[in-house]
């Protein structure tokens, strides 16, 4: 099956903890502080690969971690920097959070190489915090939390033609004579199991990208059959080329299945019947009578809304050339920029915003804030210090705890209670 979405797990790397330490040596017995900095976490960065153009690589691993950073030592040794990893996709994939479908990354173009989560920074050691009043600190920094996140990869293959049609229309055997695409070509309803990209190449040296997009059936757009697994990929099309069995050589009606299958493009996205169309009427070769009656009735019901009718035999080569050449008459009128999915979510300013915490009363009145940031933090800084306790103080200011608690009505010498400390709040 062909693998055009998956859903995974990133993470990036945790920075490594700021140390506390002092020099000790044989004639130093009372050094100053000589904590190193922890190293900076691992990022996840994702990056183009022209090679691949599935998601395969995605649908038997769910989890992705770059590497933590080291924790600082003594004598200002500096931890080792979390490794990166790269992860690679086809152009054209989408990255999106799993929670709001908001886009994070659009990987085409220009855009080939982006890092989605940023290593955790790593934490100062207790050399930074040495002023003049305050010679021994005892306490580091810790190094920032790493990133988790769920994300959905989306492959919408990027070509300028798009090709739809119901089973057996004719579209892998058109693509196979007008480009060098080599699709597998049998009479059974989705046979294509995955869209075929060819490069058309006119004699003047113009050329364009076609896709033969699998298959639709009525009820594709809400999830009937294979065919709505690919409506995303006509997406940054162009044009879109209507393939149909004009001939109906298999029973089926022609405008039934045209009308059939521009509302499938309309349930899914109305936008896509804004794109320029043109509509191929295949197999006129194998058309039993009045050849020419059928192409007008199409034409009467079609041409009049601006979409031409050309009959084609895929087969014979028969009315192709003439279609190339409106084809590319259209794409000429179109931007020429591929369709570009603009950033709406970035997780590196999201994922500490809300980092939760409560403030709620105990039966004696005093006020009990809990969060794990907040244990956290307890738990890496020496509140015993007067230094350390102005340290922590600065952290509740900036994470706005002070100003919910004076919000919630705290007064001066009210008990502030945090996993087993008692503050008495002062302003």
């Amino acid at each position: 099956m062909f693998a055009d979405y998956a859903k995974i797990i990133i993470k990036s790397g945790k920075g490594g903890d700021g140390c506390v330490s002092f020099r000790r040596e044989k004639y130093v017995p009372n050094g100053g502080p000589d904590g190193g900095d922890g190293g900076n976490g691992g990022s996840i960065i994702f990056e183009t690969d022209k090679g691949l153009n599935t998601l395969t690589d995605f649908r038997h691993r769910r989890k992705f971690a770059a590497k933590p950073g080291e924790n600082g030592s003594k004598r200002n040794c500096h931890g080792k920097n979390g490794e990166d990893l790269v992860l690679k996709v086809p152009e054209g994939t989408i990255i999106r959070d799993a929670e709001t479908g908001k886009v994070i990354a659009d990987m085409s173009g220009e855009n080939r190489r982006k890092v989605i989560l940023p290593g955790g920074k790593g934490g100062l050691g207790n050399q930074h915090f040495a002023t003049s009043t305050m010679q021994v600190p005892k306490y580091a920094q810790p190094g920032k939390e790493a990133i988790e996140i769920e994300v959905l990869l989306e492959l919408k293959v990027i070509a300028d033609v798009g090709l739809v049609g119901f089973p057996n229309a004719g579209k892998s055997t058109f693509l196979a004579r007008v480009t060098n695409a080599q699709p597998k070509i049998a009479n059974y309803p989705f046979t294509t199991l995955r869209p075929n990209l060819g490069v058309v190449d006119m004699e003047d040296g113009y050329g364009f990208v076609i896709a033969d997009i699998p298959g639709l059936i009525e009820g594709a757009s809400e999830g009937v059959g294979l065919g709505h697994e690919f409506l995303r990929h006509i997406e940054r099309t162009k044009v879109i080329v209507h393939m149909v069995d004009a001939a109906g050589t298999e029973g089926r009606d022609p405008a039934a299945d045209l009308y059939a299958v521009k509302q499938e493009l309309n349930a899914y996205d109305p936008a896509l019947l804004e794109k320029p169309q043109v509509i191929a009427a295949n197999k006129m070769d194998a058309a039993a009578e009045d050849p020419d009656g059928i192409i007008q009735k199409l034409r009467g019901e079609f041409e009049k809304d601006g979409v031409k009718v050309f009959p084609i035999s895929a087969v014979s080569g028969q009315g192709v050339q003439e279609l190339l050449y409106h084809i590319r008459s259209l794409l000429e009128q179109c931007p020429k920029e591929t369709v570009f999915y603009e950033s709406e979510y970035d997780p590196s300013l999201h994922f500490f915003k809300d980092e939760p915490y409560t403030i709620t009363r105990a039966d004696d009145g005093a006020y009990v804030v809990e969060g794990p940031k907040i244990d956290k933090m307890l738990g890496y800084t020496n509140i015993d210090s007067e230094k350390g306790f102005l340290f922590f103080q600065k952290f509740l200011r900036e994470q706005g705890i002070l100003a919910e608690l004076e919000k919630q009505g705290i007064t001066e010498g009210d008990t502030v209670r945090m996993y087993g400390n008692e503050f008495d709040y002062y302003k």
